[in-house]
């Protein structure tokens, strides 16, 4: 696919004194296994709890399943020539757990062969390979043993970290432990959207210990296989703005942004719980042995950041808030208003709260929309535009003195959106899942255009 040849389409360039046309500032697309690779019962792959989820009626839109997804097992190398046509310097991607390990636990030689094909082509592109270790595709016999509500599950996963880093050592430039405990311990226990699909927020509390316990086993058992690597968590954060300026609705929005954020930094980074906790979920505490916050606070390298939207809220009269959405405000196709403002804000902040806060990587921020190829062409302005002006809200950081070193796309291509199915389209290519064909969008071949330029200027 040739984007060169590809008609002129809105300009993506940020501006011109942005920290974005810096050649050292990674730019990069990302993508995860259970949403791309299809391929669900080949060569030894177990399954997992989204197979199980997404098989559930009523649990995914349209009941749509990722047993095919993009089909990537099978077309990985046409898929990489995306990489290359955007010319971007990076790829972020996951490992699917189900793949590399048996239920005994055992390697699984098929699967670990995949992903040293996946990462050796791409470091004879010349790409850095950012990789997560867990993009919530839990062995479904995991589960069956109490999945993250069992603190034998943070041992597993240190056990699967270390062989990956023994396995595939040499050729990871980042490891990501986790991407978003917070979906995973909110979506999957507390609001039952994701899986395993509970509903209680006692049980959300337990599981996001156990899954920051995860984090700081592995990488203290990964280290010492592969020192080279950086080694670093990735935190999906939220925006939350006051709908009035009440004492009431202000505290609100603190609660909002203590339970979306401060929930997974504050042990990360400060080795506690924020105290909100207490207040919004009374007398509710997770189960926190002698030692654990220290292991949770285990040196990072860098630390990644997912952000989409922000949340207006007003006081909910009890413990919390209640989201009110604000009018005439642009929106995707998931509905999340468009607020680069939000990111701006989140990341002084981060800088300002946590003293040991270490280098930030933007490893997702993307949107969705309803696109259709109409003659060839998938002409998706408003991602131009929603990317241009978060490119200018992260430099904006970076002059305040946010160390901001990376930023990658959600997504390289259309793929399984969780419990949206194959509606929502966060892609830079369009994915026919019919054909499995590729098509370029003007968003595409807008980066390709920043990139080649920024190249040209260094």
């Amino acid at each position: 696919m040739d984007l060169a040849r590809q008609a002129p389409v809105e300009g993506l360039a940020p501006d011109a004194d942005s920290g974005f046309w810096r050649r050292d500032f990674l730019l990069g697309a990302a993508t995860a296994a259970y949403q791309i690779e299809g391929a669900v019962h080949e060569d030894g792959r177990i399954p997992s709890i989204w197979d199980s989820f997404s098989h559930t009626p009523g649990k995914v839109l349209n009941a749509d399943t990722g047993d095919v997804a993009c089909d990537h097992y099978h077309r990985w190398e046409a898929d990489f020539e995306l990489l290359s046509e955007l010319g971007v310097d990076a790829y972020r991607l996951s490992i699917a757990w189900p793949r590399v390990m048996d239920e005994k636990g055992r390697p699984n030689p098929k699967g670990l062969d995949f992903y040293k094909r996946l990462l050796d082509r791409l470091a004879g592109k010349g790409l850095q390979r950012f990789v997560t270790l867990y993009h919530w595709d839990l062995p479904q016999y995991i589960e069956d043993r109490g999945g993250w509500l069992n603190r034998d599950c943070a041992y597993r996963f240190a056990e699967y970290a270390e062989l990956m880093s023994r396995e595939l050592g040499g050729r990871v430039t980042a490891w990501t432990t986790l991407n978003e405990p917070w979906c995973s311990a909110a979506l999957g226990y507390g609001l039952g959207m994701h899986a395993p699909g509970k509903r209680d927020w006692h049980l959300a509390l337990q599981a996001m210990h156990h899954l920051l316990m995860g984090h700081g086993l592995a990488i203290q058992a990964m280290r010492p296989h592969d020192p080279a690597a950086k080694y670093g968590i990735v935190a999906n954060v939220g925006r939350g703005t006051p709908n009035s300026d009440s004492p009431a609705d202000r505290r609100a929005a603190e609660l909002f942004e203590a339970q979306h954020n401060a929930w997974v930094l504050d042990p990360l980074l400060k080795a506690r719980y924020p105290e909100a906790l207490a207040e919004l979920l009374p007398g509710a505490r997770p189960l926190v042995l002698e030692g654990d916050l220290a292991t949770i606070a285990t040196p990072m390298d860098y630390l990644g950041i997912n952000y989409y939207f922000r949340t207006n809220v007003e006081s909910d009269g009890a413990h919390g808030f209640r989201e009110v959405p604000l009018p005439d405000v642009e929106r995707t196709q998931m509905g999340w208003e468009v607020h680069p403002d939000g990111l701006r804000d989140l990341l002084i902040g981060f800088a300002r709260d946590y003293a040991n806060l270490p280098p930030i990587y933007i490893t997702e921020n993307g949107m969705a929309s309803d696109d259709k190829v109409v003659d060839g062409v998938v002409d998706d302005a408003q991602r131009i535009r929603f990317l241009r002006r978060h490119f200018n809200a992260v430099s904006a950081a970076m002059k305040a003195g946010v160390d901001v070193r990376g930023y990658f796309v959600w997504s390289l291509m259309d793929n399984f959106e969780w419990a949206y199915g194959y509606e929502r389209r966060f892609g830079l290519f369009h994915v026919d899942y019919a054909t499995q064909t590729r098509t370029a969008k003007n968003s595409a071949k807008a980066l390709k255009a920043f990139i080649a330029e920024r190249r040209e200027r260094s």
